[in-house]
């Protein structure tokens, strides 16, 4: 076989994923840190394939999209040590194939990227990426997949985490929605207004986007809450949970890198 190891490293969880011809056939999901060794997760990753059936000689290449560069730098010596392969990473300086209109394309995350990419190889353009993670990012893109920008909001767990952290009655929640807007204690009321305060953030946004491209765009939701959102929103979405993973597929083949 000819499989693909795709690591996504975000800032509070790794997704590791295998794939085979852009389809995610199995993933794990750790913890972020660089507490840990490269031989520990090294062993942990090794551990992951042989325990779902996929031996280690199948696995032709790894790519690796980060937002940790410390962590990245673990991630590729692992691919080195025990896979002995050179892994490829998402960035800004390989050639994509596309524009990044930003003031700074370094500065553009390397998961924004890879959304953008995958969602455009699924779905076509104009669109908007939403990715509900640790921040919550709208990327937008043209007919041709060039990254035009976006809009970077505090992600509903940090919105959360950061209420119960600043003010001393506000207890940590489980976010659930409740049945009533009108809450009547303390709990639903911050339930109600981080997840609803955060549809209406995203919705306002998005005709925001679309009133300055003069255009209706095609819609792409990802993230831990994503599926949260497309149910409660009267919006339409492409929900795609792996899309990273995604992405980084899509790179490797339209940079010729596997």
């Amino acid at each position: 076989m000819n499989y693909l190891l795709a690591i996504d490293i975000g800032n509070t969880n790794t997704v590791v994923g295998v794939m085979d011809e852009g389809r995610v056939l199995v993933s794990w999901r750790v913890t972020t840190g660089n507490l840990q060794t490269e031989d520990e997760l090294g062993m942990l990753i090794l551990s992951f394939l042989q325990n779902s059936g996929f031996p280690i000689h199948d696995i032709k290449s790894i790519g690796i999209c980060s937002v940790v560069p410390d962590v990245s730098v673990i991630y590729q010596n692992i691919s080195r040590k025990y896979f002995h392969k050179e892994p490829f990473t998402i960035g800004s300086n390989l050639n994509l194939g596309i524009k990044i209109f930003y003031e700074d394309p370094n500065a553009v995350g390397a998961d924004r990227l890879a959304n953008v990419i995958a969602a455009f190889s699924r779905y076509g353009g104009p669109g908007i990426v939403i990715d509900f993670g640790t921040a919550t990012t709208f990327d937008v893109y043209d007919e041709s997949c060039n990254y035009l920008g976006g809009v970077i909001t505090p992600g509903i767990e940090t919105s959360a985490m950061a209420l119960h952290r600043r003010a001393a009655k506000l207890p940590r929640i489980e976010l659930t929605l409740p049945e009533k807007v009108i809450a009547t204690n303390t709990t639903a009321s911050m339930q109600i207004g981080i997840l609803l305060g955060a549809l209406a953030s995203m919705e306002g946004i998005i005709s925001k986007i679309e009133n300055e491209l003069g255009k209706k765009t095609v819609l792409t939701l990802t993230g831990g809450f994503g599926k949260f959102v497309q149910e409660h929103s009267a919006l339409t979405f492409n929900l795609r949970p792996d899309l990273v993973l995604e992405g980084i597929w899509e790179v490797g083949i339209k940079t010729r890198l596997f």
